[in-house]
């Protein structure tokens, strides 16, 4: 059994067990302990199947990106929201592809903002060059193509890269 020696996160247990006990929407100790033995069990058998380990260096940053994106998500969901309503004139709606220049490289970067940018009402990520430093973003109501370039650099890229990098 090769999985016995492997590494577990800790953070996947936490995450595994919480699932769980939301799932049986029960907070008894049994449910707690049965909990906690599937999330180590799953955590351990699958590990080999995460070769990368993301290696989150500033904590903090995350936790106040998350923030940042959660106040970005009310914001677009309100805005699209005019649009959907009719409030926006459809005639003024200019929607397009803007390509974004990339430094981040870290794949849980990437990963991270591939979220970030598709939960946001408004933007899809529609593709990253072979090269792995051009985003090609869709944006639904396109004003200024450089302001969503220095958005995504300036208030996702960096902090990811700090974060990641």
């Amino acid at each position: 059994m090769k999985w016995i020696g492997a590494r577990v996160s800790p953070v996947v247990v936490v995450l595994l067990t919480l699932l769980w006990l939301l799932l049986n929407q029960s907070l008894a100790p049994a449910h707690i302990l049965l909990g906690l033995v599937l999330a180590v069990g799953i955590a351990r058998y699958t590990s080999s199947l995460r070769p990368l380990q993301a290696h989150v260096k500033r904590l903090d940053l995350a936790a106040l990106l998350i923030l940042v994106v959660i106040k970005d998500i009310v914001l677009n969901n309100l805005a699209v929201a005019r649009i959907v309503v009719g409030v926006k004139p459809i005639r003024s709606i200019r929607s397009g592809f803007v390509r974004i220049p990339l430094t981040l490289r870290d794949p849980h970067g990437l990963a991270a903002l591939a979220a970030i940018v598709t939960a946001t009402p408004g933007t899809v990520w529609a593709g990253l060059s072979t090269s792995g430093d051009t985003l090609t973003l869709h944006v639904l109501d396109l004003e200024d193509e450089d302001q969503v370039i220095q958005l995504i650099k300036h208030r996702y890229e960096q902090p990811l890269m700090r974060i990641f990098e």
